[in-house]
């Protein structure tokens, strides 16, 4: 999805913001998604065909919370049949990023985990993103749709890689927040049965070539974003079921490079989240980068206050990206 300059320019500034934004009462906007058959929207599965869903399509819901117009701040939820949204650089890199934004597995955040990653990303760094519209728990017993979502979104990306100009090892996934744990979810379970194989796109690998996860949560035990936990695990999980989610206790020898980035004023997913998360990949010897900075707090994006350094991260990503991509792929 390209996007026109004179909306790529108000992004463009989101880095010089102060943090004193304020947002009117949510109030429902039109859809701006692309179109069902728009060239820049890839369904995951065909019309009737996500695994575990029944019955027609659910049209998703988008509210948007912020009363600037130059300042999005729009999130999603009700999707029953996920999507990706496609970002295209004018001089693609040959990489390319799955976006898994984040909203507590309440919603799906749009702008400050999505588009306002275009600028950076896509028209400076040449990346391909991919960003996806994924099913939530409510209203779901199995807590594998969202890594359904994700396993699907990687190979899909990879069976169209030509039409993308993307090189198919070259795939990574970025996630955000409660994004950020099912980016790692991704990360440790690539190769789970999260959902039944349908056609030939299931023979491919979703393993991730690189994951980065930005103020990601992680723990589902004493470090725990309590929302997300009880949407996800029910109100009182046993330990056993803690354990299984908890991603620093599903670190693998072939997890993929993986780059944390989190604001130790984070006060909504404390920073245990990444420095848990990095001694695991550092014990199943897993080449990890981290970088905590001093303030940020939590869902920052790319929208970061002026002068902290925090706002540095995407430089460091798009630096740390095909540093990793020359280490061998493990797709096995």
């Amino acid at each position: 999805m390209r996007i026109p300059r004179a909306v790529l320019m108000p992004l463009l500034t989101l880095v010089l913001l102060t943090s004193g934004t304020t947002y009117a009462a949510e109030r429902a906007v039109p859809e701006t998604e692309p179109g069902t058959g728009a060239p820049d929207r890839i369904a995951l599965w065909p019309d009737g065909q996500v695994p575990g869903e029944a019955g027609q399509a659910t049209v998703p819901e988008v509210i948007e919370r912020s009363t600037d117009p130059a300042l999005p701040d729009r999130y999603m939820d009700n999707v029953s049949a996920p999507y990706l949204v496609v970002y295209r650089p004018a001089r693609p890199n040959g990489s390319a990023l799955l976006v898994v934004p984040g909203g507590g597995y309440q919603r799906i955040v749009l702008d400050k985990e999505g588009t306002a990653l275009v600028p950076a990303f896509v028209e400076d760094g040449g990346v391909t993103l991919f960003v996806l519209r994924y099913r939530l728990p409510a209203g779901r017993s199995d807590r594998q749709a969202a890594l359904a979502d994700a396993q699907r979104a990687m190979r899909v990306i990879r069976a169209d890689a030509a039409r993308w100009q993307i090189d198919p090892q070259r795939v990574g996934v970025m996630g955000f927040s409660a994004g950020g744990h099912v980016a790692a979810r991704l990360s440790n379970g690539f190769d789970a049965s999260a959902y039944p194989h349908r056609d030939a796109i299931d023979a491919l690998s979703a393993r991730p070539d690189v994951a980065l996860l930005i103020y990601p949560v992680i723990d589902m035990g004493t470090h725990a974003h309590t929302g997300s936990r009880t949407r996800l695990l029910g109100p009182h999980p046993d330990a056993a079921l803690q354990q299984q989610f908890s991603m620093q206790d599903q670190v693998r020898v072939d997890t993929p490079p993986t780059f944390l980035v989190h604001a130790q004023d984070d006060n909504v997913v404390s920073v245990h989240n990444s420095l848990v998360y990095y001694q695991a990949l550092l014990r199943a010897g897993v080449t990890a980068e981290m970088h905590l900075f001093p303030f940020g707090g939590h869902g920052f994006g790319v929208r970061i206050p002026a002068g902290l350094t925090v706002a540095q991260w995407p430089t460091l990503a798009l630096r740390w990206i095909p540093s990793r991509h020359t280490e061998p792929a493990r797709h096995d």
